[in-house]
């Protein structure tokens, strides 16, 4: 769900301002599942950019204070979003722990890293939304711990319908900053992509997993 249209729009120039997002319908990226894309986001760039990783922050600790208060921990999903995530922790004046994707081999083999306890309210932080399964799984590793989740805020969403189907059947709120829809907006008004090319992008969100150039 996109929490704010003006800044969804912002967002989305941002992140293609500073190559975060890449649109490439000539020559499509392949992802790590073997999908061909025409489109590769790296959010991640932005914490090398002060201007925009301040938007970002700022943004996002507004939503966590105005959606869930500020009696909450913030939790990371690793790796992506522990950078952001940490930051708007700091900027709210509270406490941050990360998720790793699975308990680590060694050691005290943690999941979680960092102090929560059962009892207390978690806000999770994301940087990508594909299918949501890597995100729900942080979900799943709190909620073990007898930790309740209140929602999940990322910066962005490719808006795939089995990421909300996901979602839904998990009982997860997810609030995004900005998604795909408003990001295909922002290149056709800033004229930064053909109109075939706005076709090709519109028609891989349809299907991506069986799209092909």
């Amino acid at each position: 769900m996109i929490y704010n249209k003006q800044i969804a729009y912002n967002t989305a120039a941002h992140l293609l301002q500073i190559n975060a997002i890449k649109l490439e319908p000539k020559n499509p990226f392949t992802w790590a599942s073997g999908w061909k894309s025409p489109i590769y986001c790296d959010n991640r760039l932005a914490l090398s950019y002060p201007k925009v990783r301040d938007f970002l922050v700022d943004t996002m600790a507004e939503q966590v204070k105005s959606l869930y208060g500020t009696d909450v921990t913030i939790a990371g999903v690793a790796t992506g979003a522990i950078g952001v995530g940490a930051l708007v922790a700091q900027k709210l004046d509270l406490p941050f722990v990360y998720v790793r994707p699975e308990p680590k081999k060694h050691g005290r083999q943690n999941q979680i890293e960092g102090i929560v306890q059962e009892g207390q309210a978690v806000v999770i932080i994301e940087d990508l939304i594909s299918t949501g399964m890597s995100s729900l799984n942080a979900v799943a590793a709190i909620k073990a711990e007898g930790i309740e989740v209140l929602g999940m805020i990322a910066l962005f969403s490719y808006g795939f319908n089995v990421a909300d189907r996901n979602f839904e059947k998990a009982g997860v709120q997810l609030h995004t900053l900005s998604d795909y829809d408003h990001l295909i907006e922002h290149a056709k008004e800033n004229k930064t992509i053909e109109k075939s090319e706005q076709d090709t992008l519109v028609n891989w969100r349809k299907d991506p997993s069986n799209w092909s150039p």
